[in-house]
């Protein structure tokens, strides 16, 4: 019921070996190193991918020098807490009844796949889970970058209070290698619509952190890593591994009409009264492109010079597009421009459960974000 110092202290032991607090030392620098090479870390400064002792040429090369630095890490671990292991069964007598050998599945480092990701897993289907996690936490830091949160000039967070802007941003960093966006609105659309769209932006990040020479090798690295284009995972993918890793309170939320056919991500921490109204204008600026769009195919389904496989490529396209542009009508009428004009405020003390729900349908729905008991 009670424990304190005193009863503690009056708990026989065996003096150990002096080197066990060595040991543990070393194990605990290796397993915070190893947490705040997590973006949801309090002390994350930068990706490990992005630190000079693993830049190499390409970004592939990079990835398989901080890969073998994480294999030689985890094997150190291993040998750390063997040796500890080792230290107590001496000392205790119990030879004959405990064994210092850890299995490599329980060394508990995130960059350890064996553990990481458990189960009966080849060393293959380990090594490109491993990749593949590893380029998607490329593009969360490279989307953090875009928003502000992260900067490629400075190491942890720059803009992560309430209301923050990019004249505070610019106040800390000048001259930025890559500038965040500006009005806190990306795009994220299954087409080239927009020049801020999330998946242009990336690709702008990618030459501006890993260079020109090599941007096509390193986006069809990455590409291949994911199994899928950056942009089918920006649109399809992206939002939930998001939700997911902030363990369903996310800092980026999705603005998303009903089936998806428009959608937009906002930095929580740059939110302001107006965002839903910039939100609305982009949404607004895409009817109007899809709409140029529609009357362009409907032209080609009476061309005379048109072949019949373009006119029955035109039919179908315009089809999809009138379901579409119904879809984003109903978005604005019913949910969008109702909530604009509230001008809705939030408060970043009341947690990410609270304000997301005060947005209401607007956002992509969080399942179990509602639930009372959350």
């Amino acid at each position: 019921m009670n424990i304190e110092v005193g009863n503690v202290l009056r708990i026989p032991f065996i003096p150990v070996s002096p080197d066990v607090v060595k040991v543990t030392q070393s194990a605990i620098s290796l397993s915070q190193y190893d947490w705040d090479a997590s973006e949801v870390s309090w002390d994350f400064t930068s990706l490990p991918l992005m630190q000079s002792e693993f830049r190499q040429p390409s970004l592939q090369s990079t990835y398989l020098q901080l890969r073998a630095y994480w294999s030689d890490m985890t094997l150190e671990m291993q040998r750390l807490e063997e040796e500890n292991n080792r230290i107590f069964i001496n000392a205790y007598g119990l030879q004959d009844e405990l064994k210092p050998e850890v299995p490599l599945k329980e060394i508990t480092l995130t960059c350890n796949p064996h553990y990481r990701y458990g189960g009966d897993k080849t060393e293959a289907e380990l090594e490109t889970q491993l990749q593949s996690d590893t380029m998607t936490e490329f593009l969360s830091y490279a989307v953090a970058c875009m928003f502000g949160r992260y900067s490629l000039d400075k190491p942890g967070l720059v803009l992560a209070n309430q209301g923050d802007t990019l004249a505070e941003y610019l106040h800390q960093i000048p001259e930025p290698r890559f500038m965040p966006d500006e009005d806190n609105v990306i795009p994220l659309l299954d087409g080239e619509w927009f020049a801020d769209d999330v998946t242009e932006r990336f690709r702008t990040f990618l030459r501006v952190t890993f260079g020109e020479i090599h941007y096509e090798a390193n986006l069809a690295f990455i590409e291949q890593s994911l199994g899928k284009d950056v942009r089918k995972y920006f649109l399809k993918d992206f939002y939930a591994d998001h939700v997911k890793r902030y363990k369903k309170r996310p800092i980026y939320w999705l603005f998303s009409s009903p089936k998806g056919t428009f959608s937009a991500l906002i930095y929580l921490h740059r939110y302001r009264p107006d965002t839903v109204s910039v939100v609305l204008r982009y949404l607004r600026d895409f009817r109007k492109k899809l709409a140029a769009r529609l009357d362009y195919l409907q032209q080609v389904g009476i061309s005379t010079s048109a072949s019949q496989g373009e006119k029955t490529r035109a039919l179908k396209e315009i089809e999809t597009l009138k379901k579409q542009l119904l879809e984003l009508d109903d978005y604005e009428r019913d949910t969008l421009y109702p909530l604009a004009t509230e001008q809705v405020a939030l408060d970043l003390d009341d947690g990410v459960k609270v304000n997301y729900l005060k947005l209401g349908s607007a956002l992509k729905k969080i399942i179990g974000l509602d639930a009372k008991e959350d």
